[in-house]
């Protein structure tokens, strides 16, 4: 999936009630890490040995080096190793590619050092400038598209991964309840979710902390109802997503196909706020301009567009 942006940069390709106690508390205690060395956060990590560490300390003193320059040129780590350690010490979490508790399409959270992923963080900081605003909580934002496959899952699924490793408290909410995708992408259940929530068989314990990526927190979409647009058109939305918009720092909302169904459009007005994509060479014109006059008659703010290549 290789998204490009038109009006932004290009891109290629809580268990618990909602209250203050059921937050994700900014950032985890880290400030030991922060300020440890980057041979002893290898060494904890079992990525080097002290003896090692010693020999890399050597010839860093001996040529005036770099630790991670001296290492790598003994043939003792990896750059990979090196942007390990750096990400560990300066806070900036992500996984090893071995690393198999996440679906590997978050490219944000196991290629952060990517194009892809750089792209994205170009479109998180456009997002920053033109659409949030804490104070205002002007943070609701739903991820839009006319038809199928376009990208919109990718897209809000790496967009909440960018923002919680920015330090927000982020909110991933999947409310496409027709064919959701979130509960595969972080392979979470999906037996309660969104449409528990909204039919009353469960509450925000649905909502799920992903441990592997402190800040985020994912409410998958659930089982797929016989009556999503009636569920979504319900009061009980919009009350609950008001309460989450205040509850986190960034709520984003993957939906399901504009021009298929109607809900879509409500869940971007619950929001306030669309961002919206379409899939080069395969979106029509006149659904996306159909799309843009349905958002700006019902007062949606549109922040902007992105053309997914794939």
């Amino acid at each position: 999936m290789n998204p490009v942006s038109s009006t932004f940069p290009t891109i290629k390709r809580k268990q618990g009630p909602i209250s203050g106690e059921a937050h994700i508390h900014g950032k985890p205690h880290v400030a030991s890490r922060i300020h440890s060395s980057i041979g002893a956060i290898l060494v904890d990590s079992g990525r080097l040995t002290p003896e090692n560490t010693e020999r890399i300390l050597q010839l860093q003193i001996e040529q005036n080096q770099r630790f991670g320059d001296a290492a790598v040129k003994l043939g003792l780590l990896s750059q990979e190793d090196i942007r390990f350690a750096l990400s560990r010490q300066f806070d900036y979490l992500y996984l090893p590619e071995s690393d198999t508790s996440l679906n590997h399409e978050l490219v944000t959270a196991y290629k952060p050092f990517s194009p892809v992923a750089e792209k994205l963080r170009g479109l998180r900081s456009q997002l920053m400038l033109r659409w949030y605003n804490a104070e205002t909580r002007r943070n609701g934002l739903a991820i839009m598209s006319p038809g199928l496959g376009e990208g919109r899952s990718f897209i809000a699924a790496n967009l909440a991964i960018v923002f919680s490793q920015l330090g927000e408290r982020t909110l991933l909410i999947d409310g496409d309840l027709r064919n959701p995708r979130q509960h595969q992408l972080f392979k979470l259940s999906n037996g309660g979710g969104l449409s528990g929530m909204l039919s009353g068989r469960n509450g925000t314990e649905a909502i799920s902390r992903v441990s592997p990526l402190p800040g985020l927190s994912v409410l998958p979409a659930g089982a797929v109802p016989p009556n999503p647009q009636e569920l979504i058109g319900r009061s009980l939305f919009a009350e609950l997503l008001q309460l989450l918009i205040r509850d986190f720092d960034v709520v984003i909302l993957d939906t399901p196909a504009a021009s298929e169904y109607a809900e879509a459009q409500t869940i971007a007005v619950g929001t306030g706020a669309a961002l919206m994509l379409a899939r080069k060479n395969h979106s029509a014109v006149s659904e996306m301009s159909k799309l843009t006059f349905g958002l700006t008659e019902t007062h949606v703010n549109l922040v902007g567009s992105i053309l997914n290549d794939f």
